[in-house]
């Protein structure tokens, strides 16, 4: 069965009243449309939270705010038909596909959240305001569906991270889980980016993700072994133009060289033209032994 298009706020809230008068709790999937099985499993994921007759909302906004004077917004990937398809498959129930106007009435909104000194670092330092777009349109959407659970994928480490903050910061009272990141055979990411890539690029790219299982299975042997592998696979990469590949703790704190434990490692790069990110957990320094 299809999904339910709402294209405004009246529309979403009308669509929820009888699931609020039930009781039912409320599961969100924010997307930019593009969707693929990355997106698909973030759908599966916040069913599973919400049960089998609880409302799914996949909103589906371009989000202006979150892109850079010299960024993709005007080729950002807009398949509106095939996104819904792909939610009628998921048994997603609304989707909330509002215009820029019904988002931001009047404007670029005076008032955004300031997401704080980890929207400094990574992406937030390649790009300068990336974070208050992205935190103030997620906000805006808890506002709207008053979600209980909401599921962000974990490609976007840094993203997840600042959301989940936001959340518990902020007191909005809304579950920020992690869907892990879907692969293809060889290791990329899923993206909406990859369609940028022709085939070369595309044999590229893989690079990222090899760089970070190098740095997994370096990890045991401390900070230092785990970073210098993935740098070195970087190195020796045609095509790759790195901005920054790191180690960092869970929660994106820098770590000293004596780390142990769970950790992370980021990595960014331009291939072609286009900007690709990933990540995996790193597990650093060798067992302790009882």
């Amino acid at each position: 069965m299809p999904p339910v298009i709402a294209g405004t706020r009246a529309e979403l809230a009308e669509l929820l009243v009888p699931h609020r008068a039930a009781g039912r709790r409320v599961g969100l999937v924010c997307t930019m449309g593009a969707m693929h099985e990355g997106h698909a499993s973030l759908m599966r994921r916040t069913r599973l939270e919400i049960g089998p007759d609880a409302p799914l909302v996949v909103s589906l906004f371009v989000n202006p705010l979150q892109f850079g004077p010299n960024e993709d917004l005007a080729r950002y990937p807009r398949t509106f038909d095939e996104d819904v398809a792909l939610c009628a498959r998921e048994g997603v129930d609304i989707v909330f596909a509002p215009t820029v106007d019904e988002v931001y009435p009047g404007g670029d909104p005076q008032v955004t959240v300031d997401p704080g000194p980890l929207a400094g670092v990574l992406e937030g330092k390649t790009r300068p305001g990336h974070y208050v777009g992205v935190l103030t349109v997620v906000a805006k959407l808890f506002g709207l569906v008053r979600p209980e659970v909401t599921v962000f994928g974990e490609k976007d480490y840094q993203q997840l991270a600042l959301v989940r903050r936001m959340s518990g910061d902020l007191c909005l009272g809304v579950e920020v889980l992690g869907g892990e990141t879907v692969r293809e055979p060889d290791g990329l990411a899923l993206s909406s980016r990859n369609r940028y890539l022709d085939p070369e690029q595309r044999q590229q790219a893989v690079a990222l993700s090899r760089a970070l299982r190098a740095a997994q299975e370096a990890g045991p042997e401390g900070y230092a072994a785990a970073l210098a592998a993935a740098e070195k696979v970087l190195a020796d990469a045609p095509g790759v133009d790195l901005d920054y590949v790191v180690v960092r703790a869970v929660d994106l704190a820098e770590l000293d060289e004596d780390a142990r434990g769970e950790a992370r490692a980021l990595v960014a790069a331009k291939v072609g033209t286009t900007r690709l990110i990933d990540n995996m957990p790193v597990v650093l320094g060798a067992p302790l032994r009882h």
